[in-house]
């Protein structure tokens, strides 16, 4: 299976093994999910915003109190 090996300062390794831990998870399946979420994150930020670009015209016709000034 691929891995990475990041580096970190003392102070961002302790403040990761910190949460790791508050989370229950080790170091490794923290960091995991951290990323696995960010990027999930993403896509959903990315969708959400084409899926406004595609309906803001819908949106100002039905709630014209609420559509910005032309």
């Amino acid at each position: 299976m691929p891995a990475l090996n990041i580096e970190y300062t003392e102070h961002e390794l302790a403040a990761i093994r910190e949460a790791a831990a508050a989370d229950g998870k080790s170091v490794k399946a923290y960091v995991h999910d951290l990323s696995v979420r960010e990027q999930q994150r993403r896509v959903f930020v990315e969708h959400a915003v084409a899926f406004w670009k595609d309906h803001r015209a819908e949106f100002d016709a039905a709630f014209p109190e609420d559509a910005p000034a032309a």
